[in-house]
């Protein structure tokens, strides 16, 4: 029987990964304040007089900027406060949605940039969703014994937070999930479709403890499986709460 091993969110796209024990998830949304923010550099095409969803290149990510994959996240709902840790930057609390906190915020995480990369200009939000890779409002979704069969092939371990992943499920057989897609999955009292695998970049090559690239997760999928897939995305269809070890199956 599957159960919830591991519960994550991001609440700034690609700037840091929070564990939590539990959710409460809604129709047609993402986990709450996953994705919530999202950075912007100087070639987007963000309009922030016209917010919505825009593809994850109009931002500051992994993929381009390794450096930012060594960054952990603690947000306070009710504070509005997000605290960003780095192992070499320290720590910053500040108010992504107060504008007189972006310059502090900016130049704390200017040194995981490199000069000649696009930069950071401003933490930005669409109303309504969050910043998902998805064009629809996403919950990703891993299964631990696929990650565990990756490692043996590997031969190496190799940290889970690399993936990104919302939720995570115990108890499965490996690969499992990716015979989902077009179905729907309940996971404690959330029910989830199960819409396309997660393709992987190479924001998966930077470690997430240090921020450096130090293996090839797309390549090496492709030669393990003969695909660069890793998890499934699932668009919530019934909403409620998901608590680590609750049970999951397909219906």
């Amino acid at each position: 029987m599957a159960t919830v091993a591991n519960l994550w969110r991001h609440p700034i796209k690609s700037h840091g990964r929070e564990a939590l024990d539990s959710i409460t998830l809604s129709a047609g949304q993402t986990i709450p304040w996953d994705r919530h923010w999202a950075v912007t550099h100087a070639t987007t095409k963000f309009d922030p007089a016209a917010p919505e969803w825009v593809s994850s290149r109009n931002f500051m990510i992994a993929t381009l900027t390794p450096g930012l994959a060594g960054l952990w996240a603690q947000f306070d709902a009710q504070t509005g406060m997000l605290t960003l840790r780095h192992t070499d930057l320290g720590r910053l609390s500040f108010a992504p949605d107060d504008p007189a906190d972006t310059p502090r915020f900016l130049a704390w995480i200017a040194p995981l940039c490199p000069p000649d990369r696009p930069q950071p200009t401003a933490i930005v939000r669409a109303p309504g969703r969050g910043m998902t890779d998805t064009p629809f409002p996403s919950v990703s979704i891993m299964n631990t014994a696929s990650h565990r069969d990756f490692e043996a092939r590997a031969g190496a371990s190799v940290d889970i937070e690399r993936w990104r992943g919302n939720i995570w499920l115990d108890g499965l057989d490996p690969w499992v999930e990716r015979d989902w897609i077009g179905q729907n999955v309940q996971i404690g009292g959330a029910i989830l479709a199960v819409r396309e695998p997660v393709k992987r970049c190479a924001h998966t090559a930077a470690n997430p403890h240090t921020g450096q690239r130090d293996m090839d997760p797309p390549t090496m999928l492709r030669q393990f499986y003969g695909h660069g897939d890793f998890g499934v995305y699932g668009e919530v269809v019934q909403g409620g709460a998901v608590r680590l070890g609750d049970m999951a199956k397909v219906i």
